[in-house]
Order: structure tokens, then C-alpha cells, then sequence
């Protein structure tokens, strides 16, 4: 396999230079031009403002919104201006002044699109995956390596940094998320984005705000108190952007409480420049802008792609005085703060090949890291490979690859999808953009994977397409391995019901073997009716390019399991807040309106309303004030060894932290996360309990350490929306340690005085 990829990676960087040959503009930067903004002692916010003296109103403009679609011509739009990269999109540079071009790639899970640049790119684990490991050091990676990448094809802006919370478990997009917890969601997306930033690329956080599902993003109205807002959907936008320093929010497609999320004062003015003082620019998704001088003056910052409003309109607008030439100042000096910021006035580098070998490398660290161990009936895992002789692996394409999600976090895989997509009916449009290619499958094939760790043993593979089929080839071995899958895609929203009957699959073979493992490769949260009946259950999310490797790992015991996961899975789908998706009235006569496409920012359809009742109650916060008992809780992930807390220790002088040991019990190294919940005073209101610290543990066989966790004053409060600030309420504090939200064996009582 290496030789095969360094083979590619020559190739590619052959055609990288043919494409650059034919292009010889394509993603150029213009010269320095040196000024009082050049002294890299100055601030970024001073360097902005002395750069901003010289400018043009035309040379203003040109900065606040796309140019040719992202995708369209590559036309620069003034002589050494840069063109397009070919990335999502881009903003023009201005030679006279030396400003560089913002080159914008989506890079949720890694560089989309790189193929069509000649350009390799490592197709990472998903979101998800990454947020399972609970560790900011496995985000600071995840986003270093993507800013590295990003680099070194050209691009200087990142796409990524996704937290929308998983409201409704069926979005299609809950692989490019952190999870439920709006805490755990902001902190990781902060170290992401910060450790990606310093590679000098700016780093973007979004959907803004409430962009919980795919169903009718271009229509729906998301309802919301100030309250639930703010401790749940912006919390995990407050922290991000406190804690990372990140430079760029992108506003929503939906409405939230009756506005645009792209002109919404109480988001863009009153949360965000005011409340959490963010310094950064404000950019739309695409197509995301619907006017001029409302969405300006309420604080957007940059149109993208194109330039409906921002561009001749704003001008117009500025000249009107509709919209004050200080406001476009403010728009025009946040993106070149942001692009002080990170470095890119003051050095240019040149584009090369990216390092194949590591990124592959973290990778598999992920998917290692990631991988969550749901369920493991009288140890069936690990595999021993002496014992086993014979195992059935089963469906999902295991022979091929493995999963990945679609629509613009779609990182093309090398060599093309190991599944080629069915040729389309005779007729049909072409498959392009927002998944319309189906799903991709990744070259990383758990059965050769499996075969490498058990060469001794006879690995038979079965399509799984033929429930019975499966099945008699399951009974004659001694473990029959069932790899199942949920594809999802940005653009429309998913069922919690496996597809192609492969719940029939799994229960046919659990019942024809006691020994039945079950992989999943999901976005997020699935239904499991066969779930007692499986002896063991992975979550691998969608496991990246080395995928195979670290399922295979983990399988036999060369990795030990230590994923926790993020998102509660349901025993029963009448379990959640919502049947499903909101959607227009069954009265509406017109459809939803569901991907909207690209660039399809106001897609049509019968508007709707999205009120989410559950408000504070999101994700576990529901299962426990609704006392429903989850199938598998938030937090929740098995090991091959054991952990035993003790010794619990709460103080409250001048910060609360908490000290306890933890033992590892068992013959195996590991890691453990260690999870503090606390449940607020009564009068507060609030859910049972919330997540507010945690830390991975690794641990040998045998060894015990005193863990102490600070836990941050704000993780505690409660928002007073008559006050409009948070607030720390007097009284009596339950703290809570252990290994999952339901599995927490050490309790304190601490009270808070105010």
C-alpha cells in the first residue's frame, strides 16, 4: 500500500505542475507592497486600520464578496488580481496594495475537492469521530494537519468548524458536528481552529445559528428563547471563538426567530459583536445573502459567492448613505485583521505536495481514538488470534472500503470511490455537487485488514445482499464480523432505519451465530432492533482513509478502545423530542424546499416554522429530565480493561475543581475519560445535570493517579435573559464523576454562596 500511494503522490504532483502550466495565474498571490501596515510589532487591528486609510471605495468593495461563483470562470477581476484556487470560492485580491486573495476551501473532514486540482488531500475520520476522542490535543492535531493541507494547496481560508448541536438526530450533516454538548463541541472546535490558524490560515466557525437539520435549511424558522440560545446552540459559538481566537463565523441559511440568520441583529450585532466582542469577519453560506443594506448594517461582513448584494448594490447603498461609509470600513477592516492575524501579509508560501505519509498516519490515530466500543457481551472482543480460525466478514462493502459522508465535506478519495456509483438511467442529469454522485466509498477494505491481523485464519467475505446467504456462511464460523452502514450527505436529512434491510441482515446472522460483531459506519445515531442480540457493537463513524486499519486494530486487541461517544443513542425512536424533521403543514401543496443545492442559498417551497419545544433539553439533558433510558448513553464507551473512581474531593475557594483517583483495574493499558457533571441549585430550572469537565487518562495495567479538573465558572452559570449576561447562581451544587452521564459513581454537594 505505501508504495501505491507514494506512486500516486509522484503522479499527482506531475499533474499539479501540467495544471499549473496551464494555469499559470491560478491561485497567485500578488507581490508585497510595503506601507505602515507592514510592521509585524503593530496589532492586527492597527495594521488593518492603517491599510484601510489607503484603500478605494472600489478597492473596498471588491473585498466584501465572492467572485465567479467559486466554481465559475477563473477571471481576475483587475490586472494581477488572483483567480480562483478552485476551491468553495474566493474574494479578490488588490494588487496596488498587496492585499492577497482569500482562497476558501470547505475542509470539514479534510481539503475537499482536490482531485479536480490535481492536488492530494487526506480524507480524515469524521467530525464526529474526532469529537468521540474527547481530547483537545486530537483536535489541535485534526485542525493542524487540515491548516497544513490547506497550505499547501494554495488555499487560505478554511470552511470547516462545524457545532451545530444535534437537536434532531436525523440531520444529514451530524458527521461534520461535535456532538450534542455544547460545551464539548467549543472546546474542541477552538483547539481545532486555533492550531489550524497557526499554519496562517483563517479558520471559520459555523453553521450561525440553530442550523440543526437539512430538511428546509433555506426555509425553515428556527424558534428559540434568548436562554435556550444561549446555553445551547451560541454557547458552543461563545466558547469556540473565545477560546480558539478564531477569525470567521459563517451565518446560516435559516431563519431564527423570524429573520435570515445572515441579517439577524440579535445573532451578527447583539451575541456576537457585542455580547462575545467577536473581532472576526462575518461571512454568508452560499447564496445565503437575501439584501443590502439590512444584512450590512445588522453585520454581515462578506457575501459569498458572488456579489448580488455586496457588490455594485452596496456601492450604490454606501453612496446613497444607506448604508455608512463607516460600517463598510468595519466590514472591510475585520477581514484584513483577520488576514493579519494569521500571518498571510507577511509571509507567501509556495504550494507543494502535501506529507502523504503523515497525514495518513493521524488518520488512523483518530479512527483509533474515535472508535467507540458500545457493546462487549461476555468480552467477545478482543479477538484472540490463536483461538480464532474462522471468520465471516459481511457486508457493507468491507471488501472495498469504507464509508465517508457526502455533499461539500466530501474529500475526494484517491483512486476514485472504491464503489463506483451506479451508471445513471438513460437520460438522467448529470451527478455532480451535494451528493448527487451517491455515497463514496473510501480504498481502506476491512477484509484485507482483518486477513493481515489473522493470516492463520480462513476470512470469507459475503456482499450481505442475501440475508440467508450471510447467514450460512455465518454459522460455520467462529466469528462473523457484520459491517453495516448509514449513508448521509449535506443537503437532506436522514432515517434512524438502516437502509437495504441490513437491520434483517444483522438479525439473521446473530441468530445463525452468538458471535456476531457489528461495525457500524454512520454519521451519527441509528436505530439497532438487533441490539441484544449482537455479542458486540462498534461505532466507527466514518473512519477516514485508514479506517479498515484501525477497525482491524481494535478487533484484535493491537489497540484498546477508549472512544466515548457524543451523541445518545435512543432504544426507541418515539424516544426523541421529534417524530421528525419539521417540514411544511400537510396542507402545504408545494414541497420543503430540502437541499436547495449549491448556491441555492433561498430555495423555495412552503416556509415553516421549527419550534423547538425541548429548549434547554437537548440530547441527554432530554433522557434524563424525560427519565427515558437511553439504548446507549451520551458519554458512554467500553474498554478492554477497567477503571474504579474513588476518593472524590470538590473545593469552591475562588474556582471549583474537583480531585479524585482513578485506577486502572485491569491487565490492559488504556484510556480513560473522566467525566464531572453537575446538577444546578433547583431554582435555576435547569435539566438534571450537564457535562462541565472532563479529561483523557491514560493509564498502564495496574496504576492508579489523582486526576484534578478546574471546572470554568461559566460551564456552571445559567443565562438571565432580563439581565441579559450570566449568571452564577447561589447554593447547593451536585457534582458527579465517572465514565458515561449514566455511569457516574462519585457524587459531592458543594455549595456556591452569592
Amino acid at each position: 500500500m505505501t508504495r501505491r500511494i507514494f506512486r500516486a503522490a509522484v503522479l499527482l504532483t506531475a499533474a499539479t505542475l501540467a495544471a499549473q502550466a496551464q494555469f499559470p495565474g491560478r491561485g497567485n498571490q500578488p507581490a508585497p507592497v510595503t506601507g505602515p501596515w507592514s510592521d509585524q510589532s503593530l496589532p492586527p487591528d492597527r495594521r488593518a486600520e492603517l491599510l484601510l486609510e489607503q484603500m478605494t471605495l472600489e478597492e473596498k468593495i471588491q473585498i466584501v464578496h465572492g467572485m465567479s461563483g467559486g466554481r465559475g470562470p477563473m477571471v481576475a477581476p483587475a490586472p494581477g488580481a488572483a483567480v480562483s484556487n478552485g476551491g468553495a470560492g474566493f474574494t479578490a485580491a488588490v494588487p496596488r496594495l498587496g492585499i492577497p486573495a482569500i482562497q476558501m476551501a470547505d475542509a470539514a473532514v479534510g481539503v475537499t475537492r482536490g482531485a479536480g486540482n490535481s492536488r492530494y488531500s487526506t480524507a480524515l475520520p469524521s467530525a464526529v469521530s474526532e469529537a468521540s476522542t474527547w481530547d483537545v490535543k486530537m483536535a489541535c492535531a485534526y485542525g493542524g494537519l487540515i491548516g497544513q493541507e490547506l497550505r499547501d494547496q494554495g488555499y487560505t481560508m478554511s470552511l470547516g468548524g462545524g457545532v451545530n448541536i444535534a437537536r434532531e438526530p436525523r440531520n444529514g450533516r451530524i458527521f461534520e458536528y461535535k456532538g450534542e454538548d455544547p460545551i464539548l463541541a467549543g472546546k474542541l472546535v477552538a483547539q481545532e481552529m486555533k492550531c489550524l490558524q497557526a499554519k496562517g490560515i483563517i479558520g471559520d466557525i459555523k453553521h450561525f445559528a440553530v442550523n440543526d437539520q437539512e430538511t428546509g435549511r433555506n426555509i425553515g424558522n428556527a424558534i428559540l428563547d434568548k436562554r435556550t440560545l444561549r446555553e445551547t446552540d451560541l454557547l458552543a459559538f461563545e466558547i469556540g471563538i473565545r477560546d480558539g481566537g478564531i477569525q470567521a463565523v459563517m451565518c446560516s441559511y435559516n431563519k431564527l426567530n423570524g429573520d435570515w440568520a445572515c441579517e439577524n441583529k440579535y445573532l451578527l450585532t447583539d451575541f456576537l459583536k457585542g455580547a462575545v466582542g467577536f473581532p472576526g469577519f462575518v461571512l454568508s453560506d452560499w447564496g445565503g445573502t437575501h439584501s443590502t443594506a439590512k444584512a450590512a448594517l445588522v453585520g454581515l461582513d462578506m457575501e459569498q459567492p458572488g456579489s448580488n448584494y455586496f457588490g455594485d448594490a452596496l456601492k450604490q447603498a454606501v453612496e446613497k448613505g444607506d448604508v455608512p461609509m463607516a460600517r463598510l470600513d468595519d466590514m472591510v477592516k475585520r477581514i484584513l485583521r483577520a488576514q493579519f492575524a494569521t500571518g498571510q501579509f507577511d509571509r507567501r508560501t509556495p504550494r507543494k505536495v502535501v506529507d502523504v505519509f503523515a497525514g495518513l498516519e493521524l488518520a488512523q490515530q483518530v479512527a483509533e481514538r474515535g472508535t467507540v466500543l458500545l457493546k462487549n457481551a461476555n468480552n467477545q472482543l478482543p479477538l484472540n488470534r490463536a483461538a480464532v480460525r474462522r471468520i465471516a466478514v459481511i457486508g457493507s462493502h468491507a471488501d472495498v472500503g469504507v464509508l465517508s459522508g457526502g455533499g461539500s465535506a466530501q474529500v475526494d478519495p484517491p483512486g476514485g470511490s472504491a464503489v463506483p456509483p451506479p451508471p445513471p438511467p438513460s437520460g438522467a442529469p448529470q451527478q455532480g455537487f451535494m451528493g448527487g454522485r451517491g455515497p463514496v466509498w473510501y480504498p481502506s477494505s476491512p477484509l484485507k485488514a482483518i486477513r493481515a491481523k489473522a493470516p492463520a485464519a480462513q476470512v470469507d467475505y459475503s456482499d450481505g445482499a442475501d440475508p440467508a446467504v450471510a447467514a450460512r456462511l455465518a454459522r460455520g464460523t467462529d466469528v462473523a464480523i457484520v459491517f453495516v452502514n448509514q449513508p448521509a450527505s449535506e443537503g437532506r436529512d436522514v432515517s434512524l432505519t438502516l437502509p437495504d434491510h441490513q437491520d434483517d441482515l444483522v438479525a439473521a446472522v446473530a441468530a445463525a451465530n452468538p458471535h456476531t460483531i457489528v461495525v457500524l459506519e454512520t454519521g451519527g445515531v441509528v436505530n439497532m432492533p438487533w441490539a441484544d442480540s449482537a455479542a458486540a457493537i462498534l461505532a466507527a463513524w466514518y473512519p477516514g482513509i485508514r479506517g479498515a486499519e484501525a477497525i482491524a486494530g481494535i478487533l484484535f486487541g493491537d489497540v484498546n478502545p477508549s472512544g466515548k461517544t457524543v451523541l445518545t443513542f435512543a432504544r426507541n425512536e418515539a424516544d426523541w423530542p421529534h417524530a421528525k424533521p419539521f417540514g411544511p403543514p400537510p396542507s402545504a401543496t408545494q414541497a420543503a424546499g430540502g437541499p436547495g443545492g449549491f448556491g441555492g442559498g433561498r430555495g423555495g417551497g412552503v416556509p415553516f416554522d421549527m419550534p423547538y419545544t425541548e429548549g434547554l433539553k437537548v440530547g441527554y439533558k432530554w433522557f434524563d429530565a424525560e427519565d427515558k433510558v437511553p439504548l446507549f448513553p451520551f458519554g458512554h464507551g467500553l474498554s478492554y480493561t477497567t477503571y474504579a473512581y474513588s476518593n472524590l474531593k470538590a473545593e469552591t475557594g475562588g474556582e471549583v475543581r474537583v480531585t479524585f483517583t482513578l485506577r486502572n483495574t485491569g491487565r490492559w493499558d488504556g484510556i480513560e475519560i473522566a467525566q464531572v457533571y453537575a446538577t444546578l441549585p433547583a431554582a435555576t430550572g435547569e435539566p438534571p445535570k450537564r457535562l462541565v469537565a472532563w479529561e483523557p487518562v491514560p493509564l498502564k495495567a495496574g496504576e492508579s493517579r489523582s486526576v484534578t479538573l478546574p471546572i470554568d465558572g461559566l460551564h456552571l452559570s445559567v443565562f438571565n435573559e432580563a439581565k441579559d449576561a450570566w449568571e452564577l447562581a447561589g447554593g447547593e451544587y451536585k457534582l458527579w464523576v465517572g465514565g458515561s452521564s449514566r455511569n457516574l459513581p462519585l457524587t459531592q454537594t458543594v455549595t456556591i454562596a452569592r
